[in-house]
């Protein structure tokens, strides 16, 4: 036995291949296992971290761990909060001892590699997080979803993580499903974009980013979650795939297979998904992790763990989640359903990111100086896309933003309109009460000592008394205008009970939940007795502005065809109450626009803007044939001139476009009002001549930047080769000659049209 693998001068690859001929098979079944529910692996007494048999057990059966999930973890299915959790101060402590216990017990000190929740920032006590990815969707801007990233990995570094587990792929066909939260959109080019940078601000700060779900979990049957994917190859790739694509080329460590299954085949059992088009088409080569407890739903298949095991680590996945079935592998080894060969590869893996990571070398945190904290004050990139996200879809007779000359008073009234939990999320730790800005807290610091704020909730999420919203109506009477605070929560804070997976478990009277994993809705009407207290408020004939904090698209038409102003925010995070407040009062400009359509009523479903042309979207003779609001809608407090699009050239021939010639357009937008704005056109094409069905419109380029009054800025857009192919027959990603019509939208308005072509 050499031990070539302690020769730091190797590579990375080298090393784990040397390692590897050491292990025994369980050592090796160890690596690949991912079992333990982290937040279970110790118990804080003070500030005393102890282990527990959960973690000490597992070690010493297979003499070392491969990764440990969700140390910092904490929610209410973790049961840890600020006084049971793992808070900064402790993080290094709590690091060590397990990465200690873990060396000590493995014959070659191999380390364990830590894993954690990062789905909108990090989800732990203190962690920096974000507004949800339908919020970011909706800022339209990728630098700044990398830019927040940055300090998400950043936090996560300094806590000892290697392994940041990113909601990035999920594409929304469906609102009635309770994760849409984790979608950036309906949209696959603006999901893409979004993904690949979230992926590279993780990674730059030396946390390998594990996305997922890989893949089509957005378009679960009927909108419930992990259900049947009722699509061919064609859709998967044209809609579901981009993202992974995008972001596997921006750098992406790891990938996260989904719960769904795609035409009958689950994820975790896909060999032309895990390894034909992910490793082989796109060159991934990190680790697959499943999710949680995932492979054992295998079993559904093969009726026995191990053979559940088997399948997973023969169809492509490298590391499991808490399931039974890799802790079976020996077993499946033993009866041959399976190679030690194969195992093996997966091993590889792990050992090669635990030698890339620098482990060996520093496998321990540095106790004596202070763990950096990351404040949103210091960190201003959550409250950013905060301010960023917010779509206003209505603003009659220029209500917004906010003349509070003769306004005495203000009602504030709704379920969120006082709720730091209600803008969080899904995935969300307990935060402090100095770490959270409602919309009324934000409204406090901005109006000023001249006008009363009144506040009143009228009712629950899912529930609410008369007494209540009869008290709510009484005192927005009384008041010169209402702010109405509607929406949905995602917060797991009151009452939530779970499955073996953390996805909530739905029982009557149990939760104040109406959005987030495990919360699948039939139908998108607003929960509880919001809407008769918008009603009843509608009747007072005050000036309303209407604002909506969500996790989905609900069906509003009633408020929106009866509030004064109507602004659509999805889950703005931890400061977003402050975001709305500088909206509401003109401090700035709204620059959202919608990630996602909403629609009339959930009838209508689906009514994403990118349908085939084959059918006129969802044309039924007793429901509207339109959404209520479509994809890419979303109004401001300024005016814009737009130029005439100037164009390099409306025709190229196919060779030229294959040699990276692209079709490049600019477009001079100048400000004309007198507040700073932002500008977000949208560059749509719609195939003309194609040897598959086509969609109506497809977006494949955007551009976003502030403007100031008076100011001319030039917009730059541009489709290469790869825009403008499509899937043909053959299942051939192929650059077809033939017409395109393209549209410049903003605003939801058609700024330009015209045609280019490609000739053969």
């Amino acid at each position: 036995m050499t031990e070539k693998f302690r020769d730091a001068s190797l590579t990375p690859s080298e090393r784990a291949q040397d390692l590897l001929t050491c292990l025994t098979l369980r050592e090796k079944v160890g690596q690949i296992n991912q079992k333990l529910y982290g937040f279970q692996a110790y118990e804080r007494k003070d500030d005393e971290i102890i282990l527990t048999k959960h973690l000490t057990d597992e070690v010493e059966y297979y003499g070392g761990l491969g990764t440990l999930y969700g140390l910092y973890r904490a929610d209410p299915w973790a049961n840890k909060d600020f006084e049971t959790g793992i808070v900064t101060e402790l993080a290094p402590k709590a690091y060590n001892k397990v990465q200690a216990f873990v060396m000590s017990h493995s014959r070659f000190g191999i380390p364990a590699l830590m894993s954690t929740e990062c789905p909108h920032g990090h989800q732990a006590l203190d962690g920096y997080l974000l507004p949800v990815n339908l919020s970011m969707g909706a800022t339209f801007n990728p630098p700044l979803i990398e830019a927040a990233y940055k300090v998400c990995g950043a936090q996560m570094k300094s806590m000892g993580v290697d392994l940041g587990l990113i909601s990035a792929l999920d594409v929304l066909r469906d609102p009635r499903w309770g994760r849409s939260e984790e979608c950036y959109s309906e949209d696959p080019y603006l999901s893409a974009r979004m993904a690949e940078s979230a992926v590279i601000g993780c990674e730059s700060q030396g946390v390998l980013s594990v996305i997922k779900h890989f893949c089509a979990q957005g378009e679960g049957t009927g909108g419930v979650n992990a259900s049947a994917a009722r699509i061919g190859e064609r859709e998967l790739r044209e809609i579901h795939l981009p993202s992974t694509k995008a972001a596997v080329a921006a750098g992406a460590s790891g990938v996260m297979a989904a719960y769904n299954e795609i035409d009958g085949v689950p994820c975790h059992a896909n060999s032309h998904l895990l390894k034909d088009i992910l490793r082989d088409e796109f060159g991934f080569k990190g680790v697959v992790m499943a999710d949680g407890v995932a492979v054992d739903r295998l079993n559904e298949l093969t009726g026995d763990f191990a053979r559940s095991g088997a399948l997973a680590l023969r169809s492509g996945v490298t590391m499991s989640l808490w399931d039974v079935g890799f802790s079976k592998l020996e077993e499946a080894v033993e009866k041959g359903y399976i190679t030690e060969e194969e195992i093996d590869e997966a091993a590889l893996a792990i050992l090669t990111l635990k030698f890339s990571q620098g482990l060996f070398e520093h496998p321990f945190l540095d106790e004596e100086t202070a763990t950096p904290t990351f404040t949103y004050e210091e960190y201003p990139q959550s409250l950013n896309l905060a301010r960023e996200s917010v779509v206003l879809l209505k603003n009659k007779n220029n209500i917004l933003p906010l003349q509070l000359d003769g306004v005495k008073s203000i009602a504030v009234i709704g379920p969120n309109a006082d709720e730091v939990y209600h803008q969080l999320g899904d995935y969300t730790p307990p935060i402090k009460e100095s770490q959270g800005i409602s919309l009324l807290t934000g409204l406090k610091t901005l109006v000023g000592e001249d006008v009363a704020l009144h506040i009143h909730k009228g009712s629950n999420i899912m529930d609410g008394t008369q007494e209540e919203l009869e008290e709510a109506v009484k005192l927005a009477s009384t008041c010169d205008l209402v702010i109405l605070a509607l929406g949905g929560s995602s917060s797991r804070f009151k009452g939530a009970k779970f499955d073996t997976n953390g996805a909530a478990i739905l029982e009557e009277g149990s939760l104040q939940m109406d959005c987030g994993e495990g919360v699948d809705c039939a139908h998108l009407e607003l929960s509880g007795l919001q809407n008769e207290l918008a009603e009843r408020i509608f009747a007072l004939n005050k000036p309303t502005v209407s604002i909506i904090i969500a996790g989905r698209p609900y069906a509003i038409p009633r408020i929106a065809e009866a509030t004064d102003a109507l602004l659509y925010s999805f889950y703005p995070g931890p400061v977003g109450g402050q975001a709305l407040a500088e909206i509401l009062l003109g401090k700035i400009s709204p620059s959202g626009r919608l990630p996602v359509s909403i629609p009339y009523s959930a009838a209508q479903l689906p009514v994403y803007y990118n349908h085939k042309t084959s059918y006129p979207a969802m044309v039924y003779h007793n429901e509207k044939s339109k959404p209520l609001f479509s994809f890419g809608a979303g109004l401001d407090y300024t005016t814009y001139n737009y130029s005439e699009v100037a164009a390099n050239t409306l025709t190229l021939s196919k060779a030229e476009l294959l040699k990276g010639t692209c079709f490049t357009f600019a477009v001079d937008i100048t400000n004309t009002g007198d507040r700073v704005g932002a500008p977000v056109p949208l560059l749509f094409i719609k195939d003309n001549q194609a040897s598959t069905i086509r969609r109506d419109r497809e977006l494949k380029s955007f551009n976003k930047a502030f403007v100031q009054p008076n100011e001319t800025r030039r917009y730059n857009l541009a489709l290469d080769s790869e825009d403008l192919s499509v899937w043909d027959a053959n299942m051939q990603f192929t650059l077809e000659p033939g017409t395109f019509t393209l549209t410049l939208e903003d605003k939801g308005n058609i700024i330009w049209t015209t045609q280019i072509e490609v000739t053969p």
